[in-house]
């Protein structure tokens, strides 16, 4: 019975030394970042102010970038795919990146990626929120297949 009890509070101080130590050097020690499935919560991907700026920004930029007569009909199954917190040591930004299905005036239906970043917007109040949609980002503003959209873990 002793001796169970002394190699668990050996196990106990052994696992709380090499919890410090990864604490204590900043530059080996990176923090978690939890990934999420569709079935979870999705943040401020459903938020309808979002959507709502999704919907009116494309539809300025189809009419004065990609030329075209396309609106964002209907935007559903939004998801998180992706969450980085805000962490004082890797970043002072909290990212979401979300997917969702677009279905366009022209009857197609096309993935959807949008990032939301806050603190973000002007002089770091608010937030910023990036969206593409594949095969209409004609210059690749946000990578092939807007892959700078998409968490990279």
């Amino acid at each position: 019975m002793f001796a169970r009890a002394a190699a668990l509070s050996a196990c106990l101080v052994t696992g709380l030394l090499v919890t410090a130590a990864n604490a204590a050097d900043y530059g080996t020690y990176v923090e978690p970042r939890p990934t999420y499935a569709a079935a979870r919560p999705s943040g401020a991907c459903t938020d309808p102010g979002v959507l709502r700026f999704i919907t009116h920004r494309f539809e300025y930029k189809a009419a004065n970038y990609i030329r075209q007569d396309l609106s964002i009909y209907e935007i559903r199954r939004m998801q998180l795919t992706g969450f980085e917190p805000f962490n004082q040591y890797i970043s002072s930004v909290q990212r979401e990146y979300c997917l969702a299905e677009a279905t366009l005036t022209d009857g197609s239906h096309r993935p959807l990626f949008y990032l939301i970043e806050r603190p973000w917007g002007f002089a770091g109040v608010g937030r910023s929120i990036e969206f593409c949609i594949p095969d209409l980002d004609p210059w690749y503003v946000y990578g092939a297949h807007c892959a700078s959209l998409q968490p990279s873990y």
